[in-house]
């Protein structure tokens, strides 16, 4: 099927059209769990993330995956509010790691609060997502969820200790990818075949659709830094420049960099010594060396991992959807 992403509905938008029912359920759900009756800021952090229109990728694999593979239970719902709340608890963190003071296009919680309780916040939903998982009475989405929680941190460990290091390869990168964002697609999908009880075979093809669904997501994001539409994208072009991370445009320009460039990365990117006009020389230079281009090709080849991974599953609408997912968060790089 092909993908106009201008004259069509997006994917996300079939999807969740598609897994409304459920999607009403889950939203329930948040709502009665993120409350707290001796901590009322508790809701109000939660709410001013939940409420800000994130696109509810996350959850909505965990439902595709489980109605796709024929479930007809509850507990697809329990488990996408998981997702969900491991999801808020990891932006509501990595805001205070950042410094941000925006997300989604709305200032951030450490910024309209404070850093102390975002931090404490995101332990509770972290706390609550545990609850929400063990109501399953399943130890192997337990397991899932608790190995991809303890990723997710590893992957945010990992990228703050090769944050403005040159050295940074592209295999480090990918594992800082696979740990901040796509170990949570992975299990977000691999669940929801678990709990459809499915052969090993598709739960297996759920989980690398997963992973590579997430890593084209990250690459596409990092590139849309360089050259995206900031109503889109919620960021300031530029952004992961300023706040000098090792994306992968930069990564193979540092790789392809003569001695004048090496500089110029070394002050702007290790040093931190930036002006005004440092963005635009850096992105001359990733233009230079067609460093866009290269990594566009890469964040293809994921999508394309994606796409085949779903062969295994049963013919159904939401399988065409979530290749189409697939096509689309690349889509958005074009």
């Amino acid at each position: 099927m092909s993908l106009d992403t201008e004259t069509s509905v997006k994917p996300h938008e079939r999807l969740a059209e598609y897994l409304a029912d459920d999607l009403s359920a889950v939203d329930a759900l948040i709502r009665e769990r993120m409350a707290s009756e001796n901590a009322p800021r508790i809701p109000e952090v939660t709410a001013h993330l939940v409420d800000a229109g994130g696109k509810r990728v996350r959850p909505m694999l965990t439902l595709a995956a489980a109605r796709l593979c024929g479930y007809e239970g509850v507990n697809h719902h329990r488990l996408a509010a998981t997702v969900e709340f491991i999801h808020t608890a990891t932006l509501l963190h990595d805001d205070v790691v950042d410094e941000s003071a925006q997300r989604r296009g709305r200032p951030t919680a450490n910024l309209l609060w404070d850093n102390k309780s975002s931090v404490l916040v995101g332990d509770y939903l972290f706390a609550r997502s545990f609850q929400l998982m063990t109501a399953t009475g399943s130890l192997r989405v337990l397991d899932i969820l608790a190995d991809a929680s303890a990723t997710i941190a590893e992957g945010e460990v990992l990228q703050l200790t090769a944050a403005a290091n040159l050295a940074t390869t592209e295999d480090i990168y990918l594992k800082v990818v696979r740990g901040k964002t796509a170990a949570l697609f992975a299990a977000a999908a691999e669940v929801g075949g678990v709990i459809a009880g499915v052969s090993e075979e598709q739960v297996k093809s759920l989980h690398t659709y997963g992973d590579a669904l997430g890593i084209a997501f990250q690459i596409a994001d990092d590139l849309l830094d360089y050259g995206g539409d900031t109503s889109a994208t919620g960021k300031n072009l530029g952004d992961d420049f300023r706040e000098r991370k090792l994306t992968l445009p930069v990564i193979k320009a540092v790789a392809k960099a003569d001695a004048d460039e090496q500089a110029f990365w070394v002050r702007t990117i290790e040093k931190g010594d930036q002006s005004g006009a440092d963005l635009d020389q850096a992105l001359a230079i990733i233009a230079k060396h067609g460093t866009m281009d290269a990594t566009r090709a890469q964040a293809l080849e994921w999508s394309a991992t994606a796409k085949d991974a779903l062969a295994v599953l049963p013919d159904h609408p939401l399988r065409d959807m979530l290749r189409d997912l697939a096509d689309y968060v690349v889509a958005r790089i074009n």
